[in-house]
């Protein structure tokens, strides 16, 4: 059962980090949401019964970002239980580094498959409904590193490079239709991808940081949401940094 004046936002990788972040902060403004996960179970289970305690309604589905298939029947679920989706938000991603003389093509691949093609793959299928009610929202997770670059990482910052052009002509796309595309570009955030770098290798990085602290993924996840809502009104096309001055 759905109703009309329910706001309903769809979150990919929404089971951990930024994700997750923002899966908890879409519901704390009030919207109904879904999300996807790669795998972790357990944790996609307890957010659920965290955004049910918040008291808005959730749907989490266990989906392959890069399975076109599989993204169009997340999509295709949500509009049924929940309602047309207003806000969609790309934040599953993956890292394979590597120096660009040891990266295999398995490398390269699955991180354009997950990063680039997992946004394709959401928008392409969210974005028509939105055209035709004339509304709607799209937030994708970028990186500094798609930004400025970063050494070992060419998967990734091509990745994400992509995704804000990709971003930048949807947004000339659907403007006319009263749709915003949006991107934020993290830097060095507290999440699962940093907690495995040695103590050394985490201060050498963050004496680049003028703030000198790792991001969180609540104050990234307070960004998307200011994006996702109607304050954000007059905002398409942008590529929002929140790097602690890193890239200064």
């Amino acid at each position: 059962m759905t109703s009309k004046d329910t706001r309903v936002a769809l979150v990919t990788g929404g089971s951990r980090g930024i994700g997750r972040a923002t899966v908890l902060r879409l519901a704390q403004d009030g919207f109904d949401v879904a999300f996807c996960y790669q795998s972790n179970d357990e944790a996609a289970r307890e957010l659920e019964k965290q955004v049910t305690e918040i008291g808005v309604r959730v749907l989490a589905r266990k989906a392959d970002v890069t399975d076109a298939e599989a993204v169009k029947a997340l999509v295709a679920e949500t509009e049924d239980l929940l309602g047309p989706v207003d806000v969609a938000v790309t934040a599953a991603g993956i890292t394979r580094d590597n120096p660009l003389v040891m990266m295999t093509e398995d490398q390269w691949h699955q991180v354009l498959d997950v990063n680039l093609d997992g946004v394709y793959n959401l928008c392409r299928s969210v974005v028509f409904s939105m055209m035709k009610r004339k509304s709607g929202a799209i937030v994708n997770l970028s990186s500094v590193a798609g930004v400025y670059g970063n050494a070992t990482q060419t998967n990734y910052s091509a990745s994400k490079a992509g995704i804000i052009g990709f971003s930048r002509a949807l947004a000339k796309e659907v403007g006319r239709y009263g749709i915003r595309v949006n991107v934020v570009a993290p830097g060095f955030i507290d999440t699962d991808m940093t907690s495995v770098l040695t103590g050394a290798v985490k201060d050498k990085a963050l004496e680049q940081v003028p703030l000198g602290r790792l991001g969180t993924a609540e104050e990234v996840a307070d960004l998307v949401g200011y994006l996702a809502s109607d304050r954000a009104g007059y905002v398409t096309g942008s590529v929002l940094q929140i790097d602690g001055g890193i890239t200064i």
